[in-house]
């Protein structure tokens, strides 16, 4: 099978570890996009760059043209200028936005497209709605499935227990926006740090609550099929309380901006983290109402000698086993791609979805797995 042109848009963390992990599969011809130059000159120099102006719709959808793919690894408020540029240009489109406006956007376009659309490809949304309707599919009747993720630091320190590991404006939007949720099997929105449960995993206490944008389409794909879906973030004990005096007693959910600046200056980031998955489902199978759990946790690790976090890895991984099932035929060729309908056993099985089992350390293996 012949080689793919991918384009990979935005040069940030996220978007570095996806154009490695491409370049290292030995399959690809990977170019990254990006308006910050500064940026691009930190790339390795394997890597392919360009200088484009991405809010340019037309001179990016000229660039863009010749690719077989883009993968937007940009802000979630350029997905409908990538996008429609992806379109224009006759290329498939992937990204990682939990953004519901922009899916929404991506979902019409493909509509009319003659290529695919498959937005939403990361950790959550994107992976735990793939692991999620993989539990849902062995119950007869489901009455409730809980979705519960978490981006932790390993050794938290400060009052929050928690360091930046990922996109501080995907955090605040979590925190912030309506969350959807079905309940008693209707559809509707939750507010954001509500729904609070504490549990203990393995002789750690835990707590969780909901947040905005990580069920992606599940809740539409599930609507009439599950009477009770919610989708929690995962925290240390303690979190939730010090977010809601921000937000709420000192008005900072109405500062986004002021929000962003405190949380940037006065927490510090780390690549030493954990991404820890966790969803149960009760229902009937064969006559008995049961419960059954799916549980992950991946650790941040070196990859082909380089330290990445485990918020990277599981990102970077969702987006480039998507991408690679694509190109071998695996998922359609056209139309829009809900994350929920690729096979979970693929995905494991993938090259680069086996980064999310406990065994797949370097990806110096990828090579020795079917292309």
């Amino acid at each position: 099978m012949t080689n793919w042109k991918l384009a990979v848009i935005g040069a940030g963390k996220i978007g570095r570890t996806i154009a490695n992990l491409l370049h290292a599969g030995g399959t690809y011809h990977v170019s990254v996009f990006d308006q910050n130059k500064t940026a691009l000159d930190s790339l390795p120099e394997f890597i392919e760059c360009h200088h484009v102006d991405i809010q340019d719709g037309e001179r990016l959808e000229n660039a863009l043209r010749g690719h077989n793919a883009v993968i937007s690894a940009a802000p979630f408020y350029l997905t409908e200028t990538i996008a429609q540029s992806a379109f224009n240009a006759g290329v498939h489109y992937f990204d990682l936005t939990e953004d519901v406006a922009s899916t929404a956007f991506v979902e019409k376009l493909a509509r009319g497209g003659k290529t695919a659309f498959a937005p939403q490809c990361g950790l959550a949304p994107g992976f735990v709605s793939i692991a999620a309707s993989a539990l849902a599919k062995q119950f007869d009747s489901l009455e409730s499935l809980v979705l519960r993720v978490g981006a932790l630091p390993r050794f938290p320190t400060n009052r929050l227990k928690y360091n930046l590991t990922w996109s501080t404006d995907g955090l605040i939007n979590e925190y912030c926006n309506p969350c959807i949720a079905i309940d008693h099997g209707s559809l509707r929105h939750v507010a954001p740090l509500e729904g609070y449960e504490s549990f203990s995993l393995e002789g750690a206490d835990y707590e969780a609550f909901n947040t905005s944008g990580g069920l992606g389409s599940l809740a539409n794909s599930l609507s009439g099929k599950v009477q009770n879906l919610r989708y929690l973030s995962i925290r240390y004990p303690g979190h939730r309380d010090v977010m809601r005096l921000l937000l709420h007693d000192l008005g900072l959910e109405r500062r986004r901006d002021l929000l962003k600046q405190v949380m940037e200056e006065a927490i510090p980031a780390t690549i030493q983290d954990r991404v820890l998955v966790f969803i149960t489902a009760r229902g009937e199978i064969d006559g008995r109402f049961e419960e059954r759990s799916y549980l992950n946790n991946i650790n941040a690790r070196k990859i082909n000698g380089e330290a990445w976090s485990a918020i990277q890895i599981t990102t970077a991984a969702g987006i480039c086993a998507c991408v690679d099932l694509m190109r071998t035929g695996d998922l359609p060729q056209s139309g829009f791609i809900h994350q929920e309908d690729i096979c979970f056993e693929q995905f494991l099985q993938n090259r680069y979805g086996a980064l999310y089992t406990p065994d797949t350390s370097d990806i110096a293996q990828f090579n020795q797995l079917a292309a």
